[in-house]
């Protein structure tokens, strides 16, 4: 599994570390261009969202027709384009312009299903733990060398840092990326529609959290360095731009360390929701913190709790829209699932940079309260994956027939044929009938 992996956790890697880096520092540098107000700086910090949202769907669509590598390298290179455009940027607009065609590279849902074509269904929380624990070394690395690349040598090395970055990401891809399965399905073109992903109520519950999640990640990231290094007269903590990674340093190592027991539980023991849950409430008080404390101490702490929260998050999204989606649609399913996201992290620039201008930071926390309290109860009402199950049947003793049609079984969620290794999947209600049963369903006749 690490061989397959571990090349597209690189590549998830290098471009989420050319997202981050400037997310540390960007707000700040943002209001200092020609033409800044708060509002266009909230709206360049969650710009690279509005188009990621767009072209989330159209990628993943793209990705289930022609290909994973091929739409992988197409994002890679409008994502170049984009960070060069940045990288010149010399007032509000042009920035912003840059941030949109960054944005318009979405593989984010490609790289999720390639490993969701690569790896079975009990391994994927393992396998999405991997790339979402790259995606927060990534983050750290970001975090603590953003405040100094940036305050020392510009804005602009960062964004020529992240295209550099992204040519490396193509040469992994071509080099050592494995090519995915090759898989025989039963569903029509009626049944393979774009609409289907909305059928299923808990993909849509899935794709509501992805909401959530980013829109109150981008709210965080936005008040971090204003508030730390604002002046001590108009609500900050006066904080030196090079002193930010004090701030983040710590709220990175509890992120990291709570990724490890949210992974385990979820996956392993399946308490998705309740980990879900904790994340939530985590969040919630890291937001009380940061919006009313008084101390820079306090508000570190409400940063930590923020981190640990929103780092639980990590390795379950994407592992549980791949579960819920049938075989056919995981690239459109996390597709959708990356367009709430992303549709959240816009609007979640929007809102900070909006209630930072016309309001405070106590206004902008209880907005997030509000959000968590209302997130909680939706998280409640959601299915969990771990009551659905997989069985692998070999095809040179189970009927491949029989296989295709056992999906008339009410119990049988979908059935499918791996044509290069050989097996049958069928995914199966685990309080309707038990892998003993699907296996005896279809056994080949004894000659």
């Amino acid at each position: 599994m690490f061989k397959q992996i571990l090349p597209l956790s690189s590549i998830v890697g290098l471009r989420f570390f050319g997202l981050f880096i400037v997310l540390p520092v960007l707000s700040i540098y943002a209001l200092e261009m020609e033409g800044a107000t708060p509002f266009l700086a909230g709206a360049v910090v969650g710009g690279y969202a509005l188009t990621q949202a767009i072209f989330q769907v159209p990628f993943g669509l793209m990705s289930d027709k022609i290909g994973r590598k091929k739409t992988l390298f197409f994002g890679l290179i409008i994502f170049i384009i984009g960070s060069v455009v940045c990288a010149m940027s010399s007032d509000i607009y042009s920035l912003m312009i840059g941030r949109f065609l960054q944005g318009a590279g979405a593989i984010g849902s490609v790289v999720s299903a390639m490993i969701a074509d690569l790896v079975k269904e009990e391994e994927r929380g393992h396998a999405m733990a991997i790339m979402g624990g790259t995606i927060a070394m990534s983050f750290a690395l970001a975090m603590l060398i953003a405040p100094i690349v940036g305050t020392n040598w510009g804005i602009d090395k960062l964004f020529w840092l992240t295209a550099i970055l992204s040519v490396m990401a193509i040469t992994i891809l071509f080099t050592n990326v494995p090519n995915p399965p090759k898989i025989v399905h039963s569903y029509s073109q009626e049944e393979s529609k774009m609409k289907d992903v909305f059928k299923d109520k808990a993909l849509v519950k899935m794709y509501i959290t992805f909401l959530f999640h980013s829109s109150i990640m981008t709210m965080a990231f936005f008040i971090i360095p204003v508030v730390m290094t604002n002046g001590v007269d108009i609500g900050g903590f006066g904080w030196e731009k090079t002193e930010l990674w004090k701030v983040y340093l710590p709220a990175l190592i509890f992120g990291l360390v709570a990724m490890g027991p949210a992974a385990v539980f979820g996956e392993k023991y399946g308490k998705g929701k309740e980990i879900f849950i904790i994340s939530i409430v985590s969040i919630l008080f890291g937001f009380l913190a940061m919006g009313f404390a008084n101390s820079s101490w306090l508000f570190i702490v409400g940063v930590v709790l923020f981190f640990i929260g929103f780092n639980m998050f990590e390795p379950l999204l994407q592992s549980f829209v791949s579960k819920f989606a049938k075989v056919h649609q995981k690239g459109a399913a996390l597709g959708v699932a990356n367009t709430f996201a992303y549709t959240g992290i816009f609007f979640g620039g929007l809102i900070a940079g909006y209630m930072m201008q016309h309001y405070d930071r106590e206004v902008l926390s209880m907005f997030v309260v509000g959000l968590s309290v209302i997130w909680i109860l939706w998280v409640l009402s959601m299915d969990n994956p771990a009551n659905r199950g997989n069985v692998y049947l070999p095809l040179d003793i189970y009927d491949r027939e029989k296989v295709h049609t056992i999906i008339s079984n009410e119990a049988v969620v979908e059935s499918y044929i791996n044509e290069s290794e050989n097996i049958a999947v069928v995914k199966y209600e685990k309080s309707m009938i038990d892998e003993d049963e699907i296996r005896g369903m279809v056994i080949k006749a004894k000659q």
